[in-house]
Order: structure tokens, then C-alpha cells, then sequence
């Protein structure tokens, strides 16, 4: 037997106003997609946006359903949306932001399991690493150079 240590790393911004011009644009996108919701039974929306290697922009949104787990989340939208209409462009960058009708989301909010498997899946498929920029409604903000940075010993096609 032995131990092995994973480590990862992120850059942690205060504020919207530090990130690059680029990548707050590109979280700008995520927040108005975010307000596009349709989340009536969780009350919490959830924005993604998808910088293309063609400088498109491809967002998405949650979309839930009253016969759970019928909805999906905004990432996995947003990234087969851009899997559909550029099947072949290389995705550059995610931004994520969240926000609840209920309570103000104060922490950053990364993607869920299903959708960190998704993502991964377009990373491998490509070749080529994207950063993931992601935030709640306020506060720090939250950027990783990569999916395997959030999603260390990642299953893929190799294991089938």
C-alpha cells in the first residue's frame, strides 16, 4: 500500500473588477444567463458561459422540471449547446455564477459532479485544458487553470 497526496490550485479574486477584461466579460455572460433561469422549484439559478476558440459565446442556464430529475444544469446546457453548433471548436473558457431567490449566494459555486464529468469529457475530447472561472451572486470569485484541477482521477474512455 501507499499514500499519495493530490494537490490543486486556484486564484482567488476579491472582486469582479480584478479578473482580466476577458474573463469578466465572459462572467458577465454567466450572470445574464443566470437571470434567465428557470428554477420556480429550487429557487436557485445557475448562468454558464462557453468562450469558443471562434470568439462565439455560447451560454446556458438550468432549466428544471416537475418530474425531478427531468431539468438540467447550466453548464451541461451550455456545453452541449456549444457541442451542437461547433462540434468541432475548441472551448477556451467557463465562467459560472449562481444565485438563490431564497438566500444570497456569498460563495463561489462550482459544478456539480455530473456536469464536472460533462466538462471533463469535452477536455479530453479536444485535447486542450480550459480554465474554469466560477462565483456565487457576491463575493470572491474562483478561477482553476483546468477541469482536472476540480475533478482529480477522472473517469474517461480509456477505462471502457
Amino acid at each position: 500500500m501507499r499514500k499519495i497526496q493530490i494537490a490543486t490550485s486556484a486564484i482567488v479574486f476579491s472582486t469582479l473588477s480584478e479578473l482580466s477584461t476577458q474573463d469578466k466579460m465572459l462572467m458577465e455572460k454567466a450572470i445574464e444567463a443566470r437571470k434567465k433561469a428557470y428554477a420556480p422549484y429550487s429557487k436557485f439559478n445557475v448562468g454558464a458561459a462557453l468562450l469558443l476558440e471562434n470568439n462565439e459565446i455560447v451560454t446556458g442556464n438550468n432549466q428544471e422540471n416537475a418530474a425531478y430529475p427531468s431539468g438540467m444544469c447550466a453548464e451541461r446546457v451550455a456545453i452541449w449547446k456549444a457541442g451542437s453548433d461547433f462540434p468541432n471548436v475548441k472551448i477556451l473558457k467557463l465562467a459560472i455564477s449562481a444565485s438563490s431567490t431564497i438566500t444570497k449566494v456569498n460563495k463561489p459555486v462550482g459544478p456539480c459532479g455530473a456536469c464536472r464529468q460533462s466538462l471533463s469529457e469535452y477536455e479530453i475530447k479536444q485535447k486542450q485544458h480550459f480554465p474554469v472561472i466560477f462565483m456565487g451572486e457576491v463575493g470572491e470569485i474562483i478561477k482553476t487553470e483546468s477541469l482536472d484541477a476540480l475533478l482529480p482521477f477522472s473517469f474517461d474512455s480509456s477505462y471502457l
